[in-house]
């Protein structure tokens, strides 16, 4: 059974930084696909990045040039740099594995969730 553990979330002003990470255990981590998404209050969970096993990325044209994804196969580890933040990047980030297939922007093709990290950005 593959776990996720997210961290890195806080409180930041808009215009700043933070970096996510997501530290896998259980399974072939250099293997799976890995996205991040997110959820704000009263909203539905939306993708924001993902990363294939060799390393190709795609983004939502929302975090475009502002965040960044990547991944340390030795360290079974993937992360996501924030930068210029804007209060509507406020939610909750969860990362996703794929255990199988290149990446993707739907949720419901990843197989192991998260328990997701918070992400304020005040104005």
């Amino acid at each position: 059974q593959v776990q996720l553990v997210e961290s890195g979330g806080g409180l930041v002003q808009a215009g700043g930084s933070l970096r996510l990470s997501c530290a896998a255990s259980g399974g072939t981590f250099s293997m799976y696909a890995m996205g991040w998404f997110r959820q704000a209050p009263g909203k539905e969970r939306e993708f924001v990045a993902a990363i294939s096993w060799s390393a190709d990325t795609y983004y939502a044209d929302s975090v475009k040039g502002r965040f960044t994804i990547s991944r340390d196969n030795a360290k079974n580890t993937v992360y996501l740099q924030m930068n210029s933040l804007k209060p509507e990047d406020t939610a909750v980030y969860y990362c996703a594995a794929r255990r199988y297939g290149g990446l993707t922007v739907r949720g419901y093709e990843y197989h192991y969730w998260g328990q997701g990290t918070q992400v304020t950005v005040s104005s």
